[in-house]
């Protein structure tokens, strides 16, 4: 079974276009507090394991997390929750934070979210934050509508890369576009030789060129 996470701020439905053409059984939940999950107590990357972890059948899988995806298939493939699982990709994992950044992550998880008007309104501000067109990241709240995101999400905080990797039980293949910022060649070569690169794509590769990852996932399958 092919299991799909999205990024942070996104849903399950940035997927759409990679999973349509799939052959075998898949899995795209929603993370918690995003799109159509609840929210949780406490946002970290073993919570967001765990959530996951129920939602997902007992047989081998092959987890694709983008992002914020990305880490939490890493600690899945940890086995530490109940999961097999057999290859891990992570696609544009952040793996190098400053100080700044994380306190702008931290200040964004305390601040409230916003309402607005019209479900128009509120579908371009949840696909600003998720970075990539939404159309179910939002949902209807006393006084008009609002993006489903539970702004607490975003002090997950630095995730321990390194220690992930080493506790993985699975196959783990790093992956970014050629022009994702957030995600450079260089930064992914520190943690595995190899790192897959995506030509001519940026962070969402999922999204702006999902044949490139579908080529991928065809060659783990061979």
């Amino acid at each position: 079974m092919l299991v799909l996470l999205h990024g942070l701020g996104a849903t399950g439905e940035v997927w759409q276009d990679v999973v349509k053409d799939w052959s075998g059984s898949w899995l795209v939940p929603d993370l918690p507090g995003h799109g159509r999950s609840a929210a949780i107590d406490r946002y970290s990357f073993g919570s967001f394991a765990a959530a996951v972890a129920d939602e997902i059948p007992r047989e081998p899988v092959t987890i694709v997390g983008h992002s914020l995806g990305g880490v939490v298939g890493l600690a899945l493939a940890s086995g530490w929750f109940g999961v097999e699982v057999t290859t891990c990709v992570g696609v544009g994992i952040k793996v190098q934070w400053t100080d700044e950044e994380l306190r702008k992550a931290s200040a964004l998880a305390a601040k409230p979210g916003k309402v607005f008007a019209t479900e128009e309104e509120a579908v371009e501000r949840a696909s600003k934050m998720a970075g990539v067109p939404l159309r179910h990241g939002v949902s209807e709240v006393d006084g008009g509508w609002a993006p489903s995101l539970d702004m607490r999400a975003f002090g997950v905080g630095r995730p321990d890369m390194a220690g992930l990797i080493m506790a993985a039980q699975a196959h783990v293949v790093l992956a970014a576009g050629e022009n994702d910022p957030m995600s450079p060649q260089e930064h992914l070569r520190e943690l595995v030789p190899e790192p897959v690169s995506f030509p001519g794509a940026g962070h969402n590769v999922h999204v702006e060129s999902p044949s490139s990852l579908r080529t991928v996932l065809a060659q783990l399958a061979t």
